[in-house]
């Protein structure tokens, strides 16, 4: 079982992301930022193998403006070689990178130039897994989007223009439970049209879902039955509520004694975990330090 987390490292140096304003967008300063961002993840590709993390979230912002008209740099060839030997880092130690793309990314939205901007970046998030050379296991992580006064009819929209993507996008992306419009069953319904591997996600779960009896573990199963071998080991999300915020606020760290639980509740199942924590990388040591030292026990 891995375990990772999700875009930023904390506490460690050389590792921030740097981005720019709209208005000081030139070739000149997106070539020094893509430079810079790209040494960052390698510097972080670093530290996860120092410390024995597999599994990482790569942020949407490597690229600045990677799928925005405004970012006219060739940085697909400019730093063609560069994507190769990071790729060429994760493949040599088996280690396993996703992307996710924010709110704004949603292909089922009424309006057709909102949808256009969302396969721009869904093929953006393409662009950078393929530049790195990584296979289909490694993936994009994508919400239904909204309801729109019509459930039915927005379920209907999200999977005719999930039809009409490229397939070399299609065979990355992997959708997800959310904590306010789409439960774990619409997304398990959702998967038997369209044929994409569903993320449990805990927290989602717990702040939205349609049957109180079924189990976390039933659900994971059933997530479990939508992964194919090419789709690479299953993965789910885990975070844990923060205390005194909204409902599905992420909190600050991992609470190990609740993780425990939750992870001996998995009934030895070959999982990757992808904690989204506030912490960062420090939670994913700690947890893995404990399952560690429950291994040596």
């Amino acid at each position: 079982m891995r375990i990772g987390y999700a875009c930023l490292t904390v506490g460690v140096p050389h590792t921030a992301f740097r981005s720019c304003l709209l208005k000081n967008a030139s070739e000149q300063k997106l070539a020094e930022l893509i430079e810079h961002n790209l040494d960052s993840l390698d510097h972080i590709l670093d530290y996860n193998l120092q410390n024995q993390i597999d599994l990482f979230r790569i942020t949407s912002d490597l690229i600045p403006f990677g799928s925005s008209p405004v970012n006219q740099l060739p940085w697909p060839s400019l730093f063609a070689h560069r994507f190769l030997q990071l790729g060429e880092k994760i493949r040599q130690n088996d280690l396993r990178v996703s992307m996710h793309p924010g709110q704004y990314t949603v292909l089922n939205s009424p309006d057709p130039r909102v949808v256009r901007n969302a396969v721009a970046d869904l093929a953006y998030h393409t662009q950078v897994l393929d530049l790195l050379g990584v296979s289909g296991a490694h993936k994009i992580i994508l919400h239904i989007g909204g309801v729109y006064g019509d459930k039915p009819q927005a379920i209907r929209r999200f999977i005719v223009n999930y039809g009409l993507l490229d397939p070399s996008i299609r065979q990355r992306l992997v959708i997800e439970n959310d904590d306010r419009s789409y439960t774990i069953d619409d997304v398990l319904e959702i998967s038997a049209f369209i044929q994409a591997p569903v993320v449990f996600d805990n927290l989602h779960h717990a702040a939205n879902h349609m049957d109180p009896t079924g189990t976390e573990i039933s659900r994971i199963l059933e997530c479990r039955k939508t992964w194919q071998p090419t789709d690479g080991r299953q993965k789910i999300h885990y975070s844990q509520q923060a205390a005194g915020k909204r409902s599905g606020a992420h909190s600050e760290s991992i609470n190990l004694d609740e993780f425990m639980a939750f992870y001996q509740g998995l009934s030895g199942l070959d999982l990757d975990i992808m904690l989204e924590v506030k912490d960062k990388n420090i939670s994913a040591i700690q947890c893995l330090q404990k399952l560690r030292s429950l291994q040596r026990q």
